[in-house]
């Protein structure tokens, strides 16, 4: 049998960093610096446990003089340990999804440019902000096609995604540059569902992903609307109400009860049967979506 070679503080010690090397790898890290850690988590969780050391044996080193520690003593170093595990998780976890999402935002601020001035047909515009787009992707694309951390390790289909856009955004270019905008519009909110669905699947339960679920929505009862077709606009109300009250649930402020205002509106001139109204108002509403969307989505 191994004598040991590490004293109590030492193991105590060894525990620590083994929690912190775990949570490093497991929220924070990918590839080979994250298997890294995890062994060193290992070792030091085995080395703790065993109290015994192979490279203090090698090296003379041996740090066991038989003190034991106090009850005292146990039961912080048991509060520290809890407060680590419990905070370092709780923080891991929001940070490293806040910083994926300023690094999506970034990007998507640029997406939705070109996808707003597309469809008003300005090309400057939407040449200036689709060169941003693609470089802005091309960064995004880059860090996070090789580097996973825990918020979005679970999502196999992410890659995939991710070449997916790429090949959108990349095929769009002539169109931007020197074709039909319209077009490229619609080409262009075939990203749209993509971004909706990656951060749906890593659980971003968000104002933006409550957003362009209602836009889906929005559209459809827009699309009535504008047809002029009352009894369309009352059947598709409904899930574009419920919608929005997700929304409401996540913020409430007059940007967001403007767009419950219009949507209202909307069903009163379908349920007055006002046919005439109705387009008018369509363009109310949409414009009051995307005075929240480009700023808050």
């Amino acid at each position: 049998m191994l004598s040991k070679n590490e004293g109590s503080l030492d193991r105590l010690i060894r525990v620590v960093f083994a929690v912190l090397f775990f949570l490093l790898a497991w929220f924070w890290l990918g590839g080979i610096v994250q298997f890294v850690l995890y062994v060193l988590s290992l070792i030091m969780f085995v080395t703790a446990a065993t109290g015994f050391c192979s490279l203090y044996k090698v090296f003379g080193i041996n740090t066991n003089n038989g003190h034991k520690l106090s009850k005292v003593v146990k039961a912080i170093f048991i509060v520290i340990l809890l407060l680590i595990i419990t905070l370092g998780t709780y923080y891991s976890n929001f940070f490293t999804k806040k910083l994926f999402l300023e690094d999506f935002n970034v990007m998507n601020n640029y997406y939705k440019q070109v996808l707003f001035n597309t469809g008003q047909e300005k090309r400057s515009e939407s040449i200036a902000n689709y060169d941003n787009l693609v470089l802005e992707y091309a960064k995004f694309s880059k860090k996070y096609s090789s580097y996973h951390p825990r918020v979005i390790a679970g999502d196999k289909n992410f890659n995939e995604d991710l070449n997916k856009v790429s090949v959108t955004i990349s095929s769009l270019k002539d169109g931007i540059y020197y074709g039909d905008l319209k077009e490229s519009h619609v080409g262009l909110e075939e990203v749209r569902p993509v971004f909706q669905d990656i951060l749906k699947r890593n659980g971003f339960s968000m104002l933006a992903v409550y957003l362009v679920d209602f836009h889906d929505s929005m559209e459809k009862v827009i699309f009535e609307a504008d047809g002029k077709n009352p009894a369309g606009v009352i059947e598709s109300y409904n899930d574009a109400s419920n919608k929005m009250t997700t929304i409401e649930e996540v913020a409430n402020d007059d940007e967001i009860k403007a767009i419950r205002n219009n949507l209202e509106a909307l069903l009163q001139l379908a349920e007055e049967g006002n046919a005439e109204s109705l387009p008018a108002k369509a363009a109310e509403l949409k414009s009051s979506f995307i005075k929240v969307y480009l700023k808050r989505g």
